[in-house]
């Protein structure tokens, strides 16, 4: 038997393995994710008022 086989699987980079995870982990983890959403959506919106200004500006 090769000692390869008794380690565990490995995940992809950066995401965890759901099924190594409580239900409280879990709960927590999309709270982390839904955090993040949020600032991703700030972002987004930042940008285009942004674009929307220039837009403007450069309005011909």
């Amino acid at each position: 038997m090769d000692t390869d086989d008794l380690e565990p699987p490995e995940t992809p980079k950066g995401k965890p393995d759901l099924q190594m995870m409580s239900v409280e982990q879990l709960q927590d983890y999309i709270a982390e994710m839904e955090t993040e959403i949020a600032r991703v959506r700030d972002a987004i919106a930042n940008k285009q008022t942004a674009r929307g200004a220039a837009d403007a500006v450069f309005k011909v």
